[in-house]
């Protein structure tokens, strides 16, 4: 029987579909933000409100350099001045009885004139704030539309002066900070460039390479021959050495740092890179892993290779080998994933001062320091190291999910 598809279940399609989409949002939106920041300049970070896409401010020549562009609303005409690094002292005048006492800059100011450009009184009036305290301000003699009036002086500002480029006799005041600049989309690359380049970011790459290519190697090649030898290979006390071997996991590793890091000091290793990676080759769940996967395979093709003479070793990596993607892929992320963002042990065994031998989340952490003022520059750090393991993850999610529904079929 067909099923009908009325209104109501295309409502309710459509909802779920919108919550699922909104949900998916809200996963990656961090990601997304972190990623345009890091294309972002120092300036532009600092924005408020914030926005998601990088922006630049367009720039023109004046007097030889350049300078950025900014709109001003003049004589009802939007046009486009430049900054310059010339400032001028303004004060900010309004009648006592818009003045807010207890907070003068949220006064309502009547009129902003340059400092040079009023009279002062040399008088005083005073006024009482909220608490009963008294306030004095000063008087001046400013124009208001023709007319000379006394007002009060409620703060003293210096603004920026912007100028018209073609109009150099077109003048505004005003503060850079918060005018409104003329902006265009723009991604600075070059974010990536002065990152590698910084606190050598470039050799701690390197060295997170050669530690992920080694561990991710190491585990591979130990669970292969684990799982094998715990699926294949009959022996006195198997199971009951493959399930104590399983058991480590849940032993945590605060408790092994000590007598590792001990060991690290005795064999001379401390504070060298082969300290990241020996000790992390064996991994008890990669050879759970493949010793499911290999429980699989049907042992009428093992066997028909043994009677045309094939070893076992030969057996494992031309029979074996290649028909366990799936569950080498599930492990490769593992594995690549652990070596690639491990912290706490580089952070103890490798020194502070050996930046030679740093690794990608020991050099963020300096970043983060070096950088604390560009939250663009610590951004595109944590792309740097976040964007690999993505890739990886998209290249091999096909046999990551088959090797994670088949590991675990048959025990």
């Amino acid at each position: 029987m067909i099923e009908q598809r009325t209104p109501s279940f295309w409502a309710k399609r459509t909802v779920i579909y919108a919550l699922l989409t909104f949900a998916g949002f809200l996963m990656i939106f961090p990601f997304l933000f972190m990623l345009f920041t890091s294309f972002k300049s120092s300036d532009d970070v600092f924005r408020f409100p914030p926005r998601l896409l990088p922006f630049s401010n367009i720039t023109r020549e004046y007097q030889g350099e350049q300078a950025p562009l900014y709109n001003f609303e003049i004589d009802g005409e939007t046009r486009q001045l430049v900054l310059t690094d010339e400032k001028r002292p303004f004060g900010f005048f309004t009648t006592p009885e818009k003045i807010n006492v207890d907070s003068p800059r949220e006064s309502e100011i009547v009129l902003r004139a340059p400092i040079d450009e009023v009279v002062d009184l040399e008088q005083e009036i005073i006024l009482t704030d909220g608490a009963g305290n008294e306030d004095d301000f000063d008087l001046y003699e400013v124009v208001v539309d023709g007319e000379v009036r006394e007002m009060v002086l409620t703060y003293r500002s210096s603004l920026d002066k912007f100028v018209d480029p073609d109009d150099p006799s077109v003048v505004r005041y005003d503060v850079a900070r918060t005018a409104n600049p003329v902006e265009q989309i723009e991604f600075h690359i070059d974010n990536y460039d002065e990152v590698v380049n910084l606190n050598n970011l470039n050799r701690a790459l390197i060295n997170t390479t050669l530690v992920t290519v080694g561990v991710t190697a190491g585990q591979l090649f130990t669970s292969i021959l684990g799982g094998y030898a715990f699926s294949r290979i009959q022996f006195k006390g198997r199971d009951q050495l493959f399930m104590l071997y399983l058991g480590s996991i849940m032993i945590p590793f605060v408790v092994l740092i000590v007598p590792m890091y001990r060991l690290m000091l005795e064999l001379g290793w401390q504070n060298h890179l082969v300290s990241l990676v020996v000790p992390w080759i064996f991994t008890a769940y990669g050879t759970f892993l493949m010793r499911q996967f290999f429980i699989t395979i049907p042992r009428e093709i093992e066997e028909a290779a043994l009677l045309d003479g094939s070893s076992r070793w030969r057996t494992l990596w031309t029979i074996f080998v290649p028909l366990s993607k799936p569950v080498i892929a599930t492990q490769t992320i593992f594995s690549f994933l652990y070596a690639w963002n491990s912290f706490i042990w580089p952070l103890l065994v490798i020194n502070t001062g050996n930046e030679d031998n740093h690794v990608l989340t020991l050099a963020l952490i300096t970043l983060s320091n070096i950088a604390a003022d560009e939250p663009n520059l610590v951004m595109t750090g944590a792309a740097v190291a976040i964007i690999p393991p993505m890739i990886i993850f998209v290249l091999a999610q096909k046999y990551f999910i088959e090797g994670v529904a088949t590991s675990g079929l048959k025990g």
